[in-house]
């Protein structure tokens, strides 16, 4: 099964930016869809954005218009760019593969302060 490593995480400013990148142990070419998920402490695991094979994405509303997700085949890697970071955008944020047939990775911590 792929393995992912996310990292890019970090503290930040409310209103400023952060790029989280993906790396998988194996081509993520043949991988129909990634995704983006975050989970705030004492919520649910939640999906932020997604990208299929063939470039199409879809955010969730929360993000939509501030955070950008990418693919990039040769590298094995998706990024998520965020920008205009809002406090209530603090969580662990993890990828996988939709649908995910992987343990999830150890995520990378995002904190905003206000």
């Amino acid at each position: 099964q792929v393995q992912l490593v996310e990292s890019g995480g970090g503290l930040v400013q409310a209103g400023g930016s952060l790029r989280l990148s993906c790396v998988a142990s194996r081509s993520i070419f043949s991988i129909n869809a990634m995704g983006w998920y975050r989970q705030a402490p004492g919520k649910q695991r939640e999906l932020v954005a997604t990208i299929t094979k063939g470039g199409n994405t879809n955010y969730a509303d929360s993000v939509k218009g501030r955070f950008f997700i990418s693919r990039d085949n040769a590298k094995n890697t998706v990024y998520l760019q965020m920008n205009s970071l809002k406090v209530e955008d603090t969580a662990v944020y993890y990828c996988a593969a939709i649908p995910r047939t992987h343990s999830w990775g150890q995520g990378t911590q995002v904190t905003v302060s206000s």
